[in-house]
């Protein structure tokens, strides 16, 4: 008898691109044709927050950044939001295209973060689920 299959289910549909080839997955973000406001998650509807217009377009982010500031969880949040591993790292990423924005960090050792320090998009398992399937979200890792 065979093992089941385990999936790749995303932790939330429409985060990042999923490329078929090689090109690497890219954030989804809305930008405002009318100030150039920038939103992370991308809105699900066209009006801007900024200036309210409905000028939003869907644009992908740049896959490299810097950390901005940083933060090592030592113990499982409550509430139940967060199922994977303690410690993880978390905190803020800069990106050339104008947005600052929320992000685990992906690294074997905390001692390698740093401020300012150049990170890239990575796209992996965040838990399993009641199924076994490998749940996937968005990380930034230090570039080498």
């Amino acid at each position: 008898m065979s093992k089941p299959v385990k999936k790749q289910i995303p932790l939330k549909e429409g985060f990042w691109t999923t490329p078929k080839s090689e090109d690497q997955p890219r954030l989804i973000a809305s930008k405002c044709e009318f100030c150039g406001e920038i939103f992370f998650p991308k809105k699900d509807n066209n009006w801007c927050l900024h200036c309210y217009q409905a000028t939003l377009k869907e644009i992908l982010l740049s896959r490299e950044g810097k950390t901005a500031s940083f933060s090592v969880v030592m113990q499982q949040p409550g509430g139940g939001f967060y199922k994977g591993p303690v410690p993880y790292a978390y905190g803020l990423v800069d990106l050339p295209d104008g947005i600052r924005m929320w992000s685990l960090f992906d690294c074997d050792n905390f001692e390698d973060l740093a401020q300012e320090q150049d990170v890239e998009l990575v796209i992996n398992k965040l838990h399993e689920d009641n199924e076994g399937n490998e749940v996937v979200t968005f990380k930034f890792r230090p570039k080498k």
